[in-house]
């Protein structure tokens, strides 16, 4: 699969270089659905082949993966929140999503990278829920390095192995899928199960204050 998504990125990336890398990149962090972790993997294969460089490599995948997610975040600051309204999402249950994003934000941030769509998402979602900049700023480049780490260095050192690791996150891909959405769901239900309890206590509150 991987000389697969080589022999199609190859004129592409002989074509534009690291400029096609980084477009790819800085796009999919607000939320566009181009194959972003499918260049950098190409992108480590050229480079351990000698056709490009590893370090510039590593350099301009992270710097548009945090650019990218930068845009998403100012996408969801700007706009999230009143699409999640529109949505018929209530501003107490949204309040209750945005505490919980204020306190475990810094997990979701670095874990989302690793997972598609979570991925493609995870700038807007922060924005949206009203994530602190410098905090999202600080994870998501974290997140980032790790990300373009694996791929890119994983790549590129383990070129000789990488059919089995290919074949081991191929196998385990849908279950980190599933446990992101799994999750999501869960904060979700938490999150509805709160507000209704806080509506349910509000009129009893002023029944006993009557």
């Amino acid at each position: 699969m991987l000389t697969h998504y080589l022999e199609v990125a190859r004129p592409w990336l002989e074509e534009y270089g690291y400029f096609m890398l980084f477009a790819t990149v800085f796009v999919e962090g607000f939320g566009v659905p181009v194959p972003g972790q499918t260049l950098i993997m190409a992108s480590a294969l050229l480079a351990e082949k000698g056709d490009m460089h590893i370090a510039a490599v590593f350099l301009v995948a992270w710097s548009a993966a945090v650019m990218g997610d930068n845009v998403g975040y100012l996408i969801g600051r700007w706009g999230g929140r009143k699409l999640l309204l529109k949505l018929r999402i209530k501003p107490a249950q949204l309040e209750r999503m945005e505490y919980f994003f204020t306190h475990y934000g810094s997990g979701i941030v670095i874990f989302a990278r690793f997972v598609d769509v979570l991925r493609q998402l995870n700038g807007v979602v922060a924005g949206s829920m009203g994530m602190p900049w410098r905090k999202f700023v600080l994870f998501n480049a974290l997140g980032a390095a790790l990300w373009v780490g694996l791929w890119g260095g994983g790549v590129y050192f383990l070129s000789q192995y990488i059919a089995p690791i290919e074949m081991f996150f191929k196998a385990t891909q849908p279950y980190l899928i599933a446990l992101g959405l799994f999750a999501l769901v869960v904060v979700l239900l938490h999150v509805f199960a709160s507000g209704r309890s806080k509506q349910s206590a509000t009129p009893a509150n002023e029944k006993n204050n009557e």
